[in-house]
């Protein structure tokens, strides 16, 4: 192994450290608490095709499911996002992001990919 090796692994460990405290700080400046802003990006970032049911989406931020619920009862009391059930299916609950939920998520969002771009190496 050569000590070139050895900076790019401190480095990524670093960044990889790094990333998440400044998310949940960026969150914070939006309003956000930190998993609020996760259950959001996990809404607005399904794969396409994907449902937004509630067993999703804990899935996907990996909270149990009660406590995906309580989040999501408090995103929607905030006004961030709506649920409504599946006519097909009345028993699955789907989770949507409402326009202030949308505007929230996107202006943190922005800041992390820019964030993300001052990282990677240029040339």
């Amino acid at each position: 192994m050569t000590a070139d090796k050895y900076l790019a692994l401190a480095e990524l460990r670093y960044r990889m450290r790094r990333f998440p405290r400044d998310g949940d700080s960026a969150a914070r400046a939006a309003g956000l608490e930190p998993q609020q802003y996760l259950m959001l990006l996990a809404i607005r970032g399904l794969p396409q095709g994907g449902a937004a049911t509630i067993r999703t989406l804990a899935g996907r931020v990996v909270l149990k499911h009660h406590s995906a619920v309580e989040l999501i009862d408090r995103l929607e009391r905030q006004g961030y996002v709506c649920r409504s059930r599946r006519r097909d299916d009345r028993r699955l609950v789907m989770v949507s992001l409402l326009p202030r939920g949308l505007r929230v998520l996107e202006g943190v969002a922005r800041h992390r990919i820019s964030e993300l771009l001052e990282w990677t190496p240029t040339g």
